[in-house]
């Protein structure tokens, strides 16, 4: 089973993963259901979700974290404060 993860950015980190090139995204406060068909990574910019598996697993994230998640994943976003990230497909 494929799981969320998150790491806490450095500006090294943000560096080596070239995150200036990456795109952007918002969202108000919100919940939906999303399914991942590639692997993303992402950047928080600012804002906190809390993001549920559908198998049981919750994580939550927000500014400063990067975010992995993998391909196939289905979950249910629940957007806290609004976020603004940036994020690539891998």
């Amino acid at each position: 089973m494929s799981e969320i993860k998150v790491e806490r950015a450095t500006p090294e980190r943000l560096e080596e993963l070239g995150v200036d090139g990456w795109s952007p995204w918002e969202c108000g406060v919100e919940t939906f259901d999303w399914e991942y068909s590639s692997n993303e990574t992402a950047y928080v910019k600012a804002g906190h979700v809390q993001v549920t598996t559908e198998h049981g697993q919750e994580v939550e994230f927000g500014e400063g974290d990067i975010v992995h998640f993998p391909k196939g994943l289905k979950c249910t976003w629940k957007v806290l404060k609004p976020i603004s990230k940036v994020f690539t497909f891998s």
